[in-house]
């Protein structure tokens, strides 16, 4: 059961779903949408496609839509590959039911890691927000974006349960507006102060002294750091290095990609042109126009003051700071 995160604020509506093909559908239409969410999503898929099993080529073919169903947040892809690594032993021996439990088991402990993470992350993460803060964030980071708790929103739920003083900026996020529809109403539910502003209003907020800090989430961070996030958090950093405001960001270790040296090798999916005309009542381009509508951007790590993880907080050499974080415990 999901819930229908394009129905929020209007109504809060769940959705059932009892396939791959279903799960598949709900990530690439966001009725499911946030890095950590669509991971565990994504290893319910792998134990709904055991299931229903109707054989090896089928259950590849699911699973390859699965993985395949949101390109740059890389926590899908882990996370279906985790349950496929669980569930492989089983097929190998022609056991289907067997794959399933061991799919399911494994889905149930991403579940789990998930809401311990972003448990820690809220713990490390409050440290960063002063006693009275404001505090600009971008996208949905909140519980509709995990599995529950959160990851920047997390971190400002937090403060504010600590007693600061908060005053929270959303960004509208265009064209989706997961500012305006989600994280807007997680705070308002929570009774933390928020104020919706345009995406093109950030730097004149900045510039007015009212934000103290950028926190934001991560769809995937490469090796040296760089963090590919919603559409339009490139342009939050290079405001806040202009205005000498710190840019944090906040994600599970399984949010790194080790396999990507750098963010120009991550892939940044392109959605449809109806998301940028539907809000303008428009079904096509004026005339000899085209639209470009990339879902996500890729910051810098140097414009980047501090990353927090699960496993703590890191800051400076990105490169070192990650290994650190997969380095096996003695």
């Amino acid at each position: 059961m999901l819930i229908d995160q394009t129905r929020i604020p209007l109504a809060l509506e769940y959705l059932f779903v009892s396939t791959a093909q279903e799960v598949e559908e709900a990530i690439r239409k966001m009725v499911v949408r946030g890095a950590p969410a669509i991971g565990a999503a994504g290893a319910y898929g792998v134990a709904l496609a055991l299931m229903r099993w109707s054989g090896r080529e089928e259950f590849e073919r699911d699973v390859r839509r699965l993985r395949d169903a949101r390109p740059t947040a890389v926590n899908l892809r882990w996370a279906v590959d985790r349950a496929c690594g669980a569930a492989g032993p089983w097929l190998d021996r022609d056991d289907p039911a067997g794959a399933f439990d061991a799919a399911l088991r494994e889905a149930h402990s991403i579940a789990r890691e998930d809401e311990e993470a972003n448990r820690a992350i809220a713990r490390f993460g409050v440290g960063l927000v002063p006693e009275d803060a404001g505090i600009l964030t971008h996208c949905n980071t909140g519980d509709l974006a995990t599995v529950t708790g959160g990851t920047a929103l997390g971190i400002i739920r937090e403060a504010f349960r600590a007693g600061r003083r908060l005053r929270v900026f959303a960004d509208e996020t265009r064209p989706r507006f997961q500012g305006l529809r989600l994280t807007a109403w997680e705070l308002g539910r929570a009774g933390i102060p928020v104020t919706v502003i345009p995406d093109g209003a950030a730097a004149s907020v900045m510039r007015s002294g009212q934000v103290d800090l950028v926190l934001v989430g991560a769809d995937r961070i490469a090796a040296n750091g760089d963090v590919a996030n919603k559409i339009g958090t490139y342009s939050l950093a290079v405001c806040a290095r202009a205005h000498g405001v710190p840019f944090y960001v906040a994600a599970p270790v399984s949010t790194f990609d080790l396999s990507c040296p750098s963010g120009e090798a991550i892939p940044i999916e392109e959605r449809d042109a109806s998301e940028v005309l539907g809000p303008a009542g428009l079904d096509w381009p004026p005339p000899g126009a085209r639209v470009f509508n990339p879902a996500f951007d890729v910051t810098p790590a140097e414009l980047v003051s501090a990353i927090v993880t699960e496993r703590g907080i890191i800051r400076g050499d990105y490169v070192r700071g990650i290994r650190s974080l997969f380095a096996p415990e003695p």
